[in-house]
């Protein structure tokens, strides 16, 4: 049921692009494993090995803690309608805030969202599909815009608040270091 692909091809990047959530699992090599729903458009296919992910402000911050200890992550998308199929992304992932170079031109590649937080650029290793015939059929309807909303009122400064007292360290306390790569 399942099928190892090589790279991400043009039909699996066409199904990428019409997901409308998908999911980031990391683990450091100790401690627990975060697994995330993401969305609001912040994921782009750059080429068939490599995609990129723009991360808003969240409740934590596991993803960058977990990449620090060990560089491995997994993406997963579900089709929730029409023809069923669950696809994986296996890889590396490099992380770049606004203090990187490549910043400006990754951070152009997507629509302006409030609180972005990181940009996580990974080299895909592994491509698998499987079938999903077990995934449940839902109906999308449409984004939420309470995050959105919760970062513009923040406002910059009170994002770089909510990093220094909510951002810093992981569920098992490992750091992020958002504040030094954020300064």
């Amino acid at each position: 049921m399942s099928k190892i692909h090589p790279e991400i091809t043009d039909k699996l990047s066409t199904f990428i692009e019409q997901q409308k959530i998908f999911f980031v699992a990391t683990a450091a090599q100790q401690g627990r494993v975060n697994i995330s729903p993401k969305g609001m458009d912040s994921l782009r296919v750059l080429n068939e090995k490599r995609v990129i992910w723009l991360n808003l402000t969240g409740s934590g911050n596991e993803t960058s803690a977990h990449l620090q200890q060990a560089n491995r992550i997994t993406i997963m998308f579900c089709s929730f309608s029409g023809t069923p199929m669950i696809l994986r992304l296996y890889g590396m992932a490099r992380e770049v805030t606004r203090e990187d170079s490549e910043w400006e031109r990754l951070h152009s590649l997507f629509k302006p969202l409030p609180g972005c937080r990181q940009i996580f650029d990974i080299e895909v290793d592994l491509v698998q599909t499987s079938c999903g015939t077990g995934v449940p059929l839902f109906e999308y309807i449409d984004d939420r815009d309470q995050l959105n909303s919760w970062a513009i009122k923040k406002g910059e400064q009170g994002i770089r608040k909510y990093w220094e007292d909510k951002n810093q360290v992981s569920l098992d306390g490992f750091a992020t270091n958002i504040m030094k790569k954020n300064s």
